[in-house]
């Protein structure tokens, strides 16, 4: 039997709210496999929220600079304390990296690591004021990612940062007859995403391995309740659009107003307005 260590049990814990008794148990079934003992407790409905992997512990800022319809970028700068995070000199820093990654001539669309900005010419300043403001504050600060994009001609792009810079959105919408009211849908859309951290636009934009994986642990919860075998699978395609309705931000009730989904609300504004695409950083993901 593999040997569960109290840092896995302990780990396992803090991702799902279940009891350390069942954790241990869970690890053990699962060979020590965590993502696979978080299905296990699921199934068995020990688990409370399974919590998204790899939450860093580092603090930093999230900004976005840019033109209104030109060129503009969303950049992630990464510190070892809050106190420097909300540190003018490693602010100021963080928008001159955003604006040289919006400037220059770099992949568009793409999350790419910042490392790769500080390689190229462009970022060559950047680098030396980088390695002088570590000097300078004591800490290991980074540039953690970036992305950069060109609007489409016509698109309406939203943009909204969160909580002292630790959530930034993207967000193009296309397709709208009345720009101002189209930049203010934008926003509430942008604002919307930094709440309730959507993985695609619509399911088909969910992975198909983590439907997969969400249609076998409720199969197995269905079992385990006795439900009769030949209404199992009618029984998870409905739990599924709950799945959905958590994830796909066409199908998440709006924030602002719960008794609408963020596909109706642009259904109901002027033009035919459809999400391109959007881009959500939290720092320390």
């Amino acid at each position: 039997m593999t040997e569960i260590s109290a840092a896995a049990v302990k780990s396992l814990r803090d991702r799902t709210g279940a009891g350390m008794m069942d954790c241990k148990r869970a690890l053990e079934e699962a060979g020590g496999d965590e993502e696979r003992a978080i299905d296990l407790l699921r199934q068995k409905g020990a688990a409370k929220a399974a919590k998204r992997a790899g939450r860093a512990a580092a603090e930093g800022a999230v900004t976005i600079q840019g033109e209104e319809e030109g060129p503009l970028a969303m950049l992630e700068a990464t510190c070892e304390t809050d106190f420097v995070a909300r540190n003018d000199e490693f602010l100021g820093f963080a928008a001159r990296a955003a604006r040289t990654a919006a400037g220059a001539d770099l992949p568009e669309g793409e999350v790419r690591a910042g490392e790769e900005l500080l390689d190229l010419p462009a970022g060559e300043p950047l680098r030396a004021e980088l390695d002088e403001l570590r000097a300078r504050i004591g800490e290991n600060l980074d540039v953690g990612r970036y992305v950069r994009w060109q609007p489409g001609d016509g698109s309406v792009v939203g943009r909204y940062i969160h909580f002292g810079n630790k959530i930034g959105v993207l967000v193009e919408l296309t397709g709208a007859a009345d720009r101002a009211a189209a930049g203010e849908l934008a926003r509430d859309v942008a604002m919307h995403i930094a709440a309730t951290r959507p993985v695609g636009i619509s399911s088909e934009d969910i992975p198909e391995e983590a439907r997969e994986r969400e249609r076998a642990v409720l199969s197995e919860q269905a079992r385990q309740e006795g439900k009769p075998p030949q209404i199992v699978d009618k029984i998870v395609e409905g739990r599924m659009r709950k799945f959905y309705e958590q994830n796909a931000l066409l199908y998440q009730a709006f924030v602002k107003d719960p008794d609408m989904t963020i596909g109706e609300l642009l259904s109901v504004s002027p033009g035919s307005i459809e999400v391109r695409r959007f881009v959500r950083f939290e720092v320390g993901e």
